[in-house]
């Protein structure tokens, strides 16, 4: 396998024509298919060309930069700490699947590489946008003091640079992937985006662990600063007296930048090619010409690369007016947002037109309604996150109100209007899954259904660059803000960038939103890429047959035709089946007493002979009856494995509500969501644990240090009087590295366990309880997880941008007695919106991805396992 890769890249002689041949060879493919390389080339010139725009202007003062320097120190620190630990983990994995590939030949050999590569671009792209952003904090916060629209200026431009670059990396990935593979021998559409399918667990490792050490990091000390210098001190947010307001700001940049984009790195990557298989995996069904079948694979990544395009004309269109309210500010967001998708409407019906226009077997028209369906319920699922979590309606606004009656209403509250606020991006989702379904051709063929769901999350996903800039643009503001009060800034900038970070907030969440929906769509998508694969890894488990080891099978099988290998029962309602001259695997359908036809399949000498005849066209359903020892004849029937729809694979499997299997898989799932939520919510309360205590200690320390240079009691007793440092003991205080530390340990320790555990259920539940409850673990984990993660992340944005309602003079304003409860229920809902809710739509696909990974060795050893346990 490898080999044939190098081949491609050298000449007879051995020099490296790899540019020559990409020249020459692209025309073996559509050219619409160029819209991908030429896109994702985009992606990344335009975001160095925004990184260095933003760079050229000022850091501020001196002061300025000293704080920005040490939040990135502090972000550098902890994630070269995170990578040495997550690439451990990918090197393991790495080498078990080389293991499969090499050893059990269970994988494909390029599975390892490609499982690397995304890893590590995933990590790529999380580093640049905290790199990006760490460098932009001060920058905006210096831009502020002009003017609110240069501070959302480069805030944006920087969240850009983040948005351009996950989708810039991604896409080239699957681009460069699917043309070497193309332009190797021996590899089939199906083949070809199976394996690079399996690529995304890279991928999704990397952002899982992203996102949940970052979410732990950045929470643990935004809790600590909070309840202690908020509430127990009454210090002003972001204070440079507070000991945690550094690492604080650190987790802004390594929680809400480097995960998030580790995050929407996998969505992106892992939504293109699940829709890119399951548009090989139709074409085949279909019986596509080979030039057709390549036109439908290409359209998932011509669609991305052309939304990338839309995407960098709609940021340059983003701008603010001076003393611009709040709404105004986020229509200025919403008309970025909305310019790329009318943008992406218009170019891919001219896009899916020239692709499939002369293509009589599937509609692009039904195609570009699925694209359709997905943009309209991103921006639906858009336009109701921002309708719960935005200070500027009322159910935000219901939650300040319950202030008044203390934090446990606040809580209350935040509860309910996140449970409620569930109800618009599920039935948004169902509305755009069955729209898509049928669209696509769903009704006719399934798997044409099933792909327009998929091509749906494409869709959902196209203008990403720009979805993402508004995203991460938000901790660039909330960083500038505290950069801006640990400075002393005049007034006025404290008051833009706190506008700007209320904006953020809203924006985060929607942002989230999209992600999270988009997990609902590609993890359905993934499902259907898992029966496929299974399907896949039933055949090549028969080819691999060697036909000296048919025979024996026969002589065991003594139901075989006389005279004849083939079909020949290897087990479990398999057979070695002959296909166009070799041996393909054949699956038992509609037998009326499928034990008896598996004992009379299994039973020594004395049972008759098993005929086998054509039912309709020959290689798609064979009729089948065997003889059993007492003169009865038992009837069923045999589909080839390549032949089966994904209907047959499921009645093979018996995947139905009705078998305790797929009842358990689905409780299994319900129960691995609640418990990663757990597990997370519980590792950011213990390291917050850790962090309120140092910050108490400090305090402690401070106050005495204070009191012995001669600050007077009653100053003591006013927070806001302290001076901004002491020194005792030689020991200069409030000591920010302390609690960098804290939080960087404490989300070093506590990521691995609920990380792994999204890699080690699915495998286990397959080899023990099989396919029909890895399907139901999936069904349950994608339905469970989405509403709990859309509850989640929609509660803690309303209790965040509720505690911002009263700072901006609501109900007594910062420091009453309401702000206080406000503040208690944001920490509640830290780790709601950014550690266990956005980490849910990760372990989703990741569960899904996982699956289709370990397929083949599910499908191998599950029967063996089972009947090992006694299970059947």
């Amino acid at each position: 396998m490898l080999d044939r890769l190098l081949a491609v890249a050298s000449s007879p002689d051995g020099t490296t024509v790899l540019p020559v041949t990409l020249a020459a060879e692209v025309a073996g493919l559509p050219a619409a298919y160029l819209l991908a390389p030429i896109g994702a080339v985009a992606a990344l010139v335009f975001a160095f060309v925004f990184y260095r725009g933003f760079m050229a202007t000022s850091e501020g003062d001196d002061n300025m930069i000293r704080i920005a320097q040490a939040v990135r120190d502090g972000a550098y620190a902890y994630l070269g700490r995170q990578a040495k630990v997550v690439y451990t983990v990918i090197a393991v994995m790495v080498a078990l699947l080389l293991v499969l590939a090499f050893g059990l030949k269970l994988q494909d050999e390029l599975t390892p590489l490609g499982v690397a590569v995304a890893a590590t671009l995933s990590g790529i792209c999380g580093f640049l946008g905290m790199k990006t952003a760490t460098n932009a904090s001060a920058r905006t916060a210096h831009a502020a003091k002009q003017s609110l629209n240069d501070g959302l200026k480069v805030a944006f431009r920087a969240g850009a640079v983040m948005g351009l670059c996950v989708t810039g990396f991604a896409l080239l990935d699957v681009s460069v992937w699917f043309f070497v593979l193309n332009q190797m021998e021996g590899f089939t559409l199906v083949e070809i985006t199976t394996i690079t399918l399996s690529f995304a667990m890279g991928a999704s490792l990397q952002a899982l662990f992203a996102r949940v050490g970052g979410g732990i990091y950045t929470k643990a000390a935004d809790v600590g600063a909070d309840l202690v210098g908020k509430v127990e001190a009454g210090i002003p947010e972001d204070d440079a007296r507070n000991p945690a307001t550094i690492a604080d700001n650190v987790g802004d940049n390594v929680g809400d930048v480097a995960g998030m984009g580790a995050d929407l790195y996998e969505s992106y990557y892992g939504s293109i090619l699940a829709a890119m298989a399951l548009a090989a995996a139709a074409s085949f069904r279909l019986g596509l010409e080979s030039a057709e079948a390549a036109s439908l694979v290409v359209a998932p990544p011509a669609l991305a690369g052309l939304g990338i395009l839309c995407s960098i004309i709609s940021i340059f269109g983003v701008r603010a007016k001076e003393n611009a309210s709040f709404a105004q500010l986020l229509k200025s967001l919403h008309a970025g947002v909305w310019m790329s998708s009318g943008l992406i409407v218009v170019g891919s019906a001219g896009l899916l037109y020239f692709l499939l226009g002369q293509n009589e077997a599937v509609s692009w028209l039904g195609i570009w309604g699925a694209i359709i369906a997905g943009l309209i319920a991103g921006l639906v699922i858009a336009w109701g996150t921002e309708r719960y979590t935005s200070y500027e309606h009322r159910p935000t606004q219901r939650i300040a109100e319950q202030a008044e009656t203390g934090p446990a209403t606040v809580i209350i509250a935040g509860i309910a209007e996140g449970m409620i606020s569930s109800w618009i991006p599920l039935l948004t989702t169902v509305i755009a899954i069955i729209t898509a379904f049928t669209l696509a051709g769903g009704n006719e063929t399934f798997l044409m259904g099933v792909f327009g769901v998929g091509v749906a999350a494409v869709g959902m996903l196209s203008t990403l660059g720009i979805t993402l800039a508004t995203d991460a643009y938000g901790p660039i503001a909330d960083n500038a803000g505290g950069n801006a009060e640990m400075t002393h800034q005049p007034p006025q900038v404290r008051e833009r960038t706190d506008m700007l970070d209320s904006l953020g907030n809203t924006t985060a969440a929607t942002g989230k939103g999209f992600a999270i929906g988009s997990a609902a769509l590609t993890a359905l998508a993934l499902l259907a890429a898992y029966v496929t694969t299974v399907q896949t890894s039933l055949d090549k488990q028969v080819r691999v047959i060697e036909p000296e080891a048919l025979v024996e099978y026969a002589k065991e099988n003594p139901s075989a035709p006389s005279g004849k290998i083939n079909p020949v029962h290897v087990g479990h309602g398999v057979f070695a089946f002959p296909l166009r001259g070799e041996s393909h695997a054949g699956i038992m359908l509609n037998a009326v007493d499928r034990e008896a036809v598996m004992d009379a399949l299994s039973a020594g000498p004395g049972s008759g002979e098993m005929s086998v005849e054509p039912h309709g066209e020959p290689g798609t359903l064979y009729d089948a009856k065997i003889a059993t020892g007492d003169g009865e004849t038992l009837e069923f029937q045999i589909v080839p494995a390549t032949a089966a729809t994904l209907p047959q694979i499921m009645a093979y499997y018996n995947v139905t509500l009705m078998n305790p299997r797929v009842l358990c898989g689905l409780f299994l799932g319900v129960m691995l969501v609640f418990t990663f939520c757990a597990m997370t919510m519980n590792a950011v309360g213990r390291a917050a644990y850790r962090m309120m205590n140092e910050c108490r200690r400090q305090f402690k320390i401070m106050k005495d240090g204070f009191k012995a240079d001669g600050v007077s009691e009653a100053d003591l007793e006013d927070p806001t009087k302290w001076p901004f440092e002491t020194t005792v003991d030689g020991h200069k205080y409030p000591d920010y590295a302390n609690c960098v530390a804290i939080s960087t340990g404490g989300a070093l320790r506590e990521m691995v366990a609920p990380s792994l555990l999204a890699v080690i259920v699915p495998i286990l539940v397959g080899l023990v309880l099989g396919v029909p409850a890895v399907m139901g673990l999936l069904a349950g984990t994608l339905v469970c997880g989405f509403a709990v993660a859309i509850f989640m992340a929609n509660a803690g944005g309303a209790w965040d941008n509720a505690k911002k309602y009263i700072e901006s003079g609501q109900h007594g304003g910062k420091g009453s007695e309401n702000h206080k409860a406000t503040v208690v229920g944001d920490t509640v809902g830290d780790p709601f919106k950014d550690t266990s809710g956005p980490s849910l739509n990760i372990l989703i696909k990741l569960v899904s991805v996982v699956s289709v990974v370990f397929a083949a060795v599910i499908v191998k050893f599950s029967p063996v396992v089972a009947e090992a346990l006694g299970l059947g």
